[in-house]
């Protein structure tokens, strides 16, 4: 979709590295209406890119202080390095700030770089931003694991207040009911603030009816959303048998984050030597299967149909989806499949796998918030973004300023434009509320809003 562009927040960006994750921050910035140059060692690369869209080229090494300066370093406002090596990574965005990048974003991926050695790395390079985009999924799954009635899950204002994602099966008791009467039922505050429904978006009024295969947006604070959930007959109970395929870095780090929280995690692998690292690494009670993931007598041997949740995180889409299309026959409650290709996204759906991710999809949509931000330091600029119903919008934070335009003003005198939706305030670090007409954004509120066809830097920009 492509969003309005507003005011003069355009900046030149240099994206260094152009491969899955690198080739898609360039679609978005592009999109964003920035200038941007990329920089990859492969011409046939960089020719491809810049054919595709509309951005500069410069074929080299982005360590090579030449082709930095030849990619504007000493006029860019950001840069950001995300080839297969951290430590080039790492040197392309210090080499820059010293020639007068003005902020530095590296891809650090590497275990070993995290926690205090990162931090120092951080600092004296002057980063301004390591990201890693295996930790990030790794995470997202993580929240999914433990809301599974949802295949995205998203935080707002310190996790005081979630949207998450829903499809609609045919036995639901919500397909053919109204808004208005669904709410009617619930003892909690709470908003679905958008459809989707057959690749249309829809923001909802309380005659909309709802239909299976809707997916639906629904917002609340955390407490509530499980009361929720419950009383929609939405709720699955929490995983906590859990089988992932394939041993790379996200693995690594979900079943850390697994295995903290108390849960049974199991790991199958082909490659031996990956196999014994992940036991090096990982606590005694994880247990790590040498073995092909996609070989389905070794899955029901290891207890498939016992499982809680299922993961499939390999490097090949094609394979993720077959094994997962498989394992969700023998009736396990979550099967999940990393899928990096867009086009095999809606392949998934059809196929009934409602769970897919995308590692590049995700660092995406973290930049873009990061971007958004920088190229707004007046008024109340972005603090959380997200892109919500497959892509087609926008769920964004701010932080109300004082002396801002529509403070103190009931949300029905205001004039709101068309595809614009308050979801919610939190007002003091308090339990979120869901506004009605009456209820007004105050100075320091944080506000969250949907956007479905609007670019928002500013939450001034929601008035027509």
């Amino acid at each position: 979709m492509a969003f309005i562009q507003k005011g003069n927040t355009f900046m030149n960006i240099i994206v260094v590295g152009c491969g899955k994750i690198g080739y898609r921050l360039v679609e978005e910035f592009v999109g964003e209406g920035h200038d941007v140059t990329v920089i990859d060692t492969d011409n046939a690369v960089v020719e491809e890119i810049t054919n595709v869209y509309d951005c500069m080229g410069v074929c080299g090494n982005g360590v090579d202080c030449n082709v930095l300066e030849s990619a504007g370093a000493k006029e860019a406002d950001l840069i950001i390095s995300v080839t297969a090596s951290d430590e080039l990574n790492m040197l392309s965005c210090f080499l820059s700030r010293e020639m007068g990048t003005k902020n530095t974003v590296a891809r650090i991926r590497n275990p070993e770089y995290n926690g205090d050695s990162l931090a120092f790395m951080r600092h004296k390079l002057e980063l301004s931003m390591a990201i890693n985009p295996e930790r990030l999924m790794a995470q997202e799954l993580y929240n999914i694991l433990k809301i599974p009635s949802a295949f995205k899950v998203d935080y707002f204002a310190r996790r005081n207040l979630e949207m998450i994602e829903v499809r609609l099966k045919p036995e639901s008791d919500l397909c053919g009911k109204k808004l208005s009467k669904i709410r009617e039922k619930q003892k909690v505050e709470f908003l679905i603030a958008a459809v989707l429904r057959q690749g249309e978006l829809i923001i909802p009024d309380g005659s909309f009816e709802l239909k299976a295969g809707d997916v639906i947006s629904i917002a609340a604070s955390p407490g509530d959303m499980q009361k929720l959930l419950k009383g929609l007959g939405l709720l699955k109970r929490q995983a906590r048998n859990i089988m992932i395929v394939g041993g790379s870095k996200t693995a690594y780090y979900l079943a850390g984050m697994l295995l903290a929280s108390g849960n049974d995690v199991r790991i199958v692998e082909k490659n031996i030597d990956r196999c014994r690292e992940l036991s090096e690494m990982l606590p005694k009670n994880a247990i790590i299967i040498n073995g092909d993931g996609s070989n389905r007598e070794l899955l029901l041997e290891e207890g498939m149909r016992n499982l809680d949740a299922f993961l499939c995180l390999t490097q090949l889409d094609e394979l993720n989806l077959l094994t997962s299309l498989f394992v969700s026959r023998q009736n396990v409650p979550t099967v999940i499949s990393k899928v990096n290709k867009a086009e095999l996204v809606d392949v998934a759906e059809s196929m009934g796998l409602d769970y897919t991710v995308s590692t590049k999809e995700l660092t995406a949509e973290i930049l873009l918030r990061y971007t958004r931000a920088l190229g707004n330091s007046r008024g109340s600029a972005v603090e959380t973004l997200y892109k919500i119903m497959d892509g087609k919008a926008e769920a964004l934070e701010f932080v109300a300023k004082e002396g801002a335009p529509y403070l103190d003003i009931p949300f029905r005198e205001l004039a709101i434009k068309q595809g614009i939706l308050v979801v919610g305030i939190i007002r003091h670090g308090k339990k979120a509320l869901i506004p009605t007409g009456d209820d007004r954004i105050q100075s320091g509120d944080r506000v969250i809003v949907l956007s479905a066809n609007n670019r928002l830097n500013d939450l001034s920009e929601i008035l027509r």
